[in-house]
């Protein structure tokens, strides 16, 4: 049998990939590009994924070492997954190993091989069914359950109860030992029964989604650009539910994980779709069955962070990046790359379309607008009648101030709180002046852990650092 060698890519900071030979009695046709191996690597076993399949190597036998273990039978990473960890990894300049390693899983990095679990789905029996609604009178909580499952078509998962204020597992319990509701096992989630009815888009919404609807299939970047409560997450759900209707898959980007339950609820209310989440404020398991889930197609919806912009689908249909102007789409340690320009990358790869919603968009998006390589798609109005917040600008140069507020300043607070209503001041500086400096011999107050200056706060008589918190004496 020839020899052949295995190209590998280790999750390491150097530039390039390493040859060894495969496992003892195993065929060229054993390994194919995206499998993860497991090296020996120095002194440390490494996790690797294979990039090529050469029959020549520059190393001599003494330098080969072979493979420890080949982890996947399957390739975890698809040739577009690839391809698209090459592009970043050329574009970012970093080393192709560790991109690949940021492209998967916290537990797929560390060797681990985990399936994806199954979930159990709750559904009425034959008896649950046939039982009247006066008999569930003393039991209000199983009453409540047994409408929701009553409603569903089809099984759910638990995650269905999640807006439920109580705790659902004992009425549930009671519900399974009398007989009236059935488990069952899938592999796939349960759909999620749609609680709120669509609503009818403005024209300029609807202008916006037959804009992307009458689009050729095929890579498209749109910007949805539109003023707060537009209304641009209805442009989304109308055009998700087309996506879902045609059997593709959505990936939904957001900045923060705090906006993330809010609009997950509102997905669940609106769409039935097999939904999952990701991002950093969910345990190593929860995000590794997400991640397979839209991997193998078991998911509808991803609605993720920065990092979700990584896992694969396995039938793209829409990419939605919300806030695209936000900076935390940046990954700024390790790692450096911007989520939105490898979601852009990623579409392009797929021959999908891409929105990015903002209602102020980034200067980049803007020039590529100018440049004909973004479609602008403007929601001037906000929705349901509410109106633009009353925007005033005062000049004080020619004002009395008292303690630097304006006579019409103190007026409007006034009687904001004669209306028992609150009020929001921001200030433009926090402390009484932003350095201090010594005009004899010119030293300067800086922070001898970060190099920062530091802030001057006269009620306290103290120097403090902003960035990193340190503390100090005004020096006399």
């Amino acid at each position: 049998m020839p020899e052949f060698y295995l190209n590998i890519a280790v999750d390491t900071p150097l530039n390039r990939l390493f040859d060894y030979r495969p496992v003892k009695q195993s065929a060229r046709s054993d390994y194919r590009l995206g499998q993860r191996v497991l090296v020996s690597f120095g002194r440390s076993q490494k996790m690797g994924v294979i990039l090529g399949v050469s029959s020549t190597t520059l190393l001599n036998s003494k330098q080969l070492k072979s493979i420890t273990q080949l982890l996947d039978a399957v390739p975890v990473l698809s040739v577009q997954d690839i391809k698209l960890a090459k592009w970043a990894a050329d574009y970012y300049h970093h080393p192709i190993g560790e991109v690949l390693a940021q492209t998967l899983p916290k537990q797929l990095r560390s060797g681990q091989s985990p399936s994806i679990k199954r979930v159990p789905l709750y559904s009425l029996s034959e008896v649950g069914l046939a039982i009247e609604e006066r008999q569930l009178k003393r039991s209000p909580r199983q009453s409540t359950l047994w409408h929701q499952l009553k409603q569903s078509s089809k099984p759910v998962a638990s995650d269905a109860f999640s807006s439920l204020e109580w705790d659902w597992r004992s009425p549930l319990n009671s519900m399974i030992e009398k007989g009236w509701v059935t488990i069952s096992q899938e592999d796939a989630q349960a759909i999620s029964q749609p609680t709120t009815p669509s609503f009818a888009p403005n024209l300029a919404q609807q202008a916006a989604i037959d804009s992307v609807s009458n689009t050729p299939q095929g890579f498209q970047v749109f910007l949805l650009d539109g003023v707060t409560g537009s209304g641009k997450t209805e442009v989304y759900l109308q055009l998700i539910q087309q996506v879902l209707e045609a059997g593709k898959q959505v990936l939904i980007l957001l900045p923060e994980i705090t906006l993330t339950p809010q609009l997950a609820q509102r997905f669940r209310q609106r769409l039935a779709a097999q939904m999952v989440i990701s991002h950093s404020g969910l345990n190593d398991t929860q995000r590794t069955q997400a991640w397979l889930r839209l991997k193998e197609g078991l998911a509808n919806i991803l609605l993720g962070t920065r990092s979700a912009v990584f896992t694969p689908m396995s039938r793209p249909g829409m990419i939605i990046l919300d806030e695209e102007h936000d900076t935390s789409f940046k990954q700024q340690e390790g790692f450096r790359y911007s989520a939105r320009d490898v979601a852009i990358m990623r579409a392009r790869d797929y021959h999908i379309p891409i929105i990015l919603g903002t209602a102020t968009p980034s200067f980049e998006s803007l020039y590529n607008v100018q440049q004909n390589r973004f479609t602008h798609l403007v929601l001037p109005e906000r929705t349901a009648g509410a109106t633009h917040p009353d925007i005033r600008l005062l000049d004080c140069r020619n004002q009395k101030l008292d303690n630097h507020l304006s006579k019409s300043l103190l007026k409007a607070i006034t009687k904001t709180l004669q209306r028992n209503e609150q009020v929001i001041l921001f200030v433009n500086r926090r402390g009484f002046a932003p350095v201090l400096m010594c005009h004899s011999c010119g030293w300067l107050g800086q922070c001898r852990r970060c190099d920062s200056r530091l802030v001057i706060h006269k009620k306290s008589n103290l120097l403090k650092c902003h960035h990193c918190g340190v503390e100090h004496t005004v020096p006399n």
